[in-house]
Formats: C-alpha cells, structure tokens, sequence
C-alpha cells in the first residue's frame, strides 16, 4: 500500500512540474510576441514615414526631369549660374555686404 501511495504522489508532484513549465513557456512566448509586436507597429511607422519622403522624392525628380526637358530660358541660366555658382555677367560688379 505504501508503495501505491508514493507512485500517485509523484504523479502528482510531476503533472504540476509539467503544468508549471508549460505556464512559464506560454508566459515566454506571449511575451516574445507582444515584444514582436511593438517591432512590428515601429517598422510599419518607418515604412509610410520612408514611402512618403520616396513619393516627395519622386515627385521632385519628375519635376527636374520636365525641366530638363524644356530646356531653360536665357533668363533661368543667368539665375542659375548667379545664384549657385556665383558667376557674373562680363562687366558686371558684384559687391558683398561684409559688415554682418
């Protein structure tokens, strides 16, 4: 009788061991997940901030590209070649304000 006795408590004592560490695995993975899910809301932000700045981009790029296009005006080159690459027209003065 006392041999029936101890196999029914270690089959008692080994259901809960087994309960137990299926609870603390469940409890691990559901906490790998909600970490995986934080991931997953962080990345999608990062993909609509970067497909936006793509679509800015792009809509930058078609613009440059109609110009090139076109061609530009007398007008647009002297803007240009005055304002960003500092140029003069022959005989031209240029004078800088210094005093700031």
């Amino acid at each position: 009788m006392a041999k029936r006795a101890k196999k029914k408590n270690r089959k008692i004592g080994s259901g809960v061991l087994t309960k137990l560490l299926i609870l603390v695995l469940t409890a691990a993975l559901g906490w790998q997940l909600y970490g995986l899910r934080a991931k997953m809301r962080s990345a999608r932000a990062q993909q609509n901030r970067l497909s936006a700045q793509i679509a800015a981009k792009q809509e930058e790029n078609d613009s440059l590209k109609d110009s090139i296009k076109k061609g530009g005006s007398k007008e647009e080159m002297e803007k240009i070649a005055r304002e960003k690459l500092g140029l003069a027209s022959p005989g031209e003065k240029i004078f800088y304000d210094t005093s700031n």
